[in-house]
């Protein structure tokens, strides 16, 4: 095992797969300009040169426009946005062309494109156009895989597979995972969308997480150590989703809390509690709980943002709700 940062593994991968892959370029804000903003395409420019790491004026519409035309003639994209709130800008290029084109070209086209949304959710304090999680958008929206690794080694695995698909992918980055050096692996290998992971087994309740919740997930379950077993599952993937995991934790558990850090309404917790009470009803011994962020735009001010946004406590708190109900 070796040691390396969440975005340094990107990095890793993405310079290996656009080596391998000539049709691979990167476009983007300041990504030609010392390393990008967050350091994520450090050293491409200068291996790969300007016409495969691409910098553009501030017109997310404009170069999201161009990677749907790229697309379309063969080459696979991968769109950054410096902060997934820029997204909005581009929004008709990515709703109704990217997520559109295959079908509404009678699937004889393919739109390879791998959009970054960087340094996703809360915690840096940067308020509230700087500060959202969009993530139930996007798995609003037909023709598009979405997913959040929480690990390097996770991201890397989903962004390779992000890198080898020909259709269209929403690959969230949170921004508070991105510097801490972790364990991986020598070699890092794909991950298929819609695989979660089990990261700490238990037999009483079945948590289950995305992003850098996984990491406030993982505080509860050990502060609840000796008082109740919990079970936690990143889902990594949040469309498609890994359904039969979630099933098969529940058979064992019959209680389930979904925790996420986007508000609670319409949430992607809400799609799962949905589908669990679709599918799973029976393996239910209390009634599924969903904890997310509340319906107000994130404060400025750190006080206010904790608040808003769920902590550890919150979900210890949801946890031993699911056994008094």
């Amino acid at each position: 095992m070796r040691k390396m940062t969440y975005i340094d593994a990107v990095r890793e991968v993405l310079a290996q797969e656009m080596e391998r892959n000539p049709d691979i370029f990167i476009i983007g804000e300041d990504v030609d300009v010392d390393g990008g903003v967050w350091n994520e395409t450090a050293g491409l420019p200068e291996r790969f040169g300007a016409m495969r790491v691409v910098g553009t004026p501030i017109s997310e519409a404009g170069f999201t426009g161009l990677a749907a035309g790229a697309a379309l003639c063969g080459l696979h994209p991968v769109v950054e946005f410096m902060y997934p709130d820029f997204i909005h800008v581009a929004m008709d290029q990515v709703v109704n062309q990217i997520a559109k084109a295959e079908l509404m070209f009678g699937n004889q086209a393919q739109m390879g494109v791998t959009m970054r949304l960087c340094a996703a959710g809360t915690g840096t304090r940067e308020a509230a156009q700087h500060s959202q999680n969009l993530e139930a958008w996007f798995n609003h929206m037909p023709g598009m895989s979405v997913v959040m690794p929480a690990t390097a080694t996770d991201a890397a695995g989903l962004m390779l597979t992000a890198l080898r698909t020909p259709h269209p992918v929403i690959f969230i980055e949170s921004r508070r995972d991105y510097y801490t050096e972790q364990e991986v692996p020598d070699k890092f290998e794909p991950i298929p969308f819609g695989c979660g992971q089990i990261i700490r087994s238990g037999k009483d309740v079945t948590l289950l997480t995305m992003g850098y919740m996984r990491t406030k997930a993982l505080e509860a379950a050990e502060a609840l150590r000796g008082e109740l077993d919990v079970e936690v599952i990143d889902l990594r993937s949040v469309k498609p989703l890994d359904m039969p995991l979630i099933l098969q934790s529940l058979q064992k558990t019959g209680h389930v809390v979904i925790a996420h850090e986007a508000p609670e309404t319409g949430g992607v917790g809400a799609e799962i509690v949905r589908r669990i009470t679709a599918t799973g009803f029976d393996l239910l011994d209390a009634p599924p709980l969903v904890l997310g962020g509340k319906d107000v735009a994130t404060p400025f001010s750190a006080v206010l943002e904790d608040v808003v946004v769920p902590q550890t406590a919150d979900v210890i708190e949801l946890i031993r709700d699911s056994f008094r109900k």
